[in-house]
């Protein structure tokens, strides 16, 4: 199961918002957005993925950056496993609490 953040920011602070998500882990795909909601570049993040796989990613959106001053970075991520079931189980009531 998947859920979908979103970040506004400038065009300064693009990259290294990028390289931030990416860093955290559990991000499956990264999406920009210009301020009218036009897609600019999409891409997924694998966890297997080496830096030099990033490397023209990293130009690419450097080189955006340098054009746009505002945009959004919409983040999908990974739930992370057992989440939900956690959840539910502090949910559902002990039988020693009844």
């Amino acid at each position: 199961m998947s859920f979908k953040e979103t970040f506004n920011i400038n065009g300064e602070q693009l990259l290294q918002k990028v390289k931030e998500l990416i860093q955290e882990g559990n991000v499956t795909k990264i999406s920009i957005t210009d301020k009218n909601d036009k897609e600019i570049m999409s891409f997924p993040v694998n966890v297997g993925l080496l830096g030099l796989v990033f490397a023209p990613i990293f130009a690419a959106i450097g080189a955006l950056a340098a054009m746009i001053t505002e945009c959004k970075i919409t983040v999908e991520r990974k739930q992370p496993e057992g989440a939900h079931q956690d959840n539910a189980a502090e949910e559902t009531p002990n039988s020693t609490d009844l």
